[in-house]
């Protein structure tokens, strides 16, 4: 009598494994795991990230604080001085349209730059991903973190001015690290997904320039609530990043969780990006190294 051959395991459907909470969960504890593992890598090649861009210039690293902090005081005085919008001073709008305005800015730019350094971080790495050993996750991770640097200079630049001119920062400030770590979240989901895409299919990267300058006017950043249309009103609530915006806006700008639903949404965003773009920069990872 012949052995009985076990049974294969039974095909579940597309739609069954992407809704696989035990999945996900695996995925987000594997990901932790290993990122914990090779911290100290991770952190090197951040720094690397930040560090290499302006290597070789005569100010060095310097250039990594002075870049967005001009962009801060240039944004302060072309919405502050010379459009003037009149707000502030209200319940509905407490503050000016220069604390609005660069509260949604610098933390769309934030993600919007660790986006860049993602897309195409395989390719441009092409010699580490050839090497067995590395540990490929933490490319884009290393991409992603390179622009907290920025979010963070710029959150700075929004508390001094809110100080200069009112006195004192709301109490919701106190919430920013947890924001923050939120948005780090989702940055590197992001960039799990956009480096997986981006080895093999090099157009992204421009679209994903293209989207970084569109997005802008597609988010709550550059008007006030009250002044878009109905229409554009869906195409806002249909972009995952408006509600990072409202988020924003909710600590450094409305002193108050004027979004609450906003907060859900992004916090749920965030945490199934980060577990989904892993799982996706997981299953292409074995393909890498045979389209560069």
């Amino acid at each position: 009598m012949t052995e009985a051959q076990p049974r294969p395991a039974p095909h579940r459907p597309v739609v069954v494994r992407l809704l696989d909470l035990r999945a996900y969960a695996g995925a987000f504890a594997e990901v932790a795991r290993l990122l914990r593992r090779n911290r100290t890598l991770t952190y090197e090649m951040a720094r690397r990230t930040v560090v290499g861009e302006h290597a070789g210039k005569t100010f060095g690293a310097f250039w990594g604080i002075a870049q967005p902090l001009v962009f801060m005081v240039v944004y302060a005085f072309v919405f502050g001085v010379v459009f003037k919008q009149k707000i502030g001073g209200t319940f509905a709008l407490p503050r000016d349209f220069t604390v609005y305005y660069l509260a949604g800015l610098v933390p769309w730019l934030a993600f919007q730059l660790a986006m860049f350094r993602t897309v195409s971080t395989i390719s441009d790495n092409a010699h580490l991903v050839k090497q067995v050993v590395f540990e490929l996750l933490v490319l884009p991770v290393a991409g992603a973190l390179g622009a907290v640097l920025p979010l963070a200079i710029g959150l700075v630049f929004i508390a001094l001015y809110t100080l200069a001119v009112y006195g004192a920062v709301p109490a919701t400030y106190l919430l920013l690290p947890v924001l923050v770590a939120l948005t780090v979240v989702a940055m590197i989901g992001v960039g799990f997904a956009l480096a997986a895409l981006g080895a093999f299919f090099r157009d992204i990267k421009d679209f994903v320039q293209i989207f970084g300058v569109v997005a802008i006017f597609v988010m709550p950043i550059v008007y006030l609530p009250s002044s878009a249309p109905r229409q554009l009103e869906l195409v806002v609530e249909a972009n995952p990043f408006s509600y990072m915006i409202w988020c924003y806006q909710d600590l450094l700008y409305y002193g108050r969780i004027e979004h609450p639903g906003a907060w859900l949404v992004f916090g749920a965003w965030g945490i199934l990006s980060f577990v989904g773009g892993y799982r996706l920069f997981r299953k292409v990872k074995p393909y890498f190294a045979n389209v560069l």
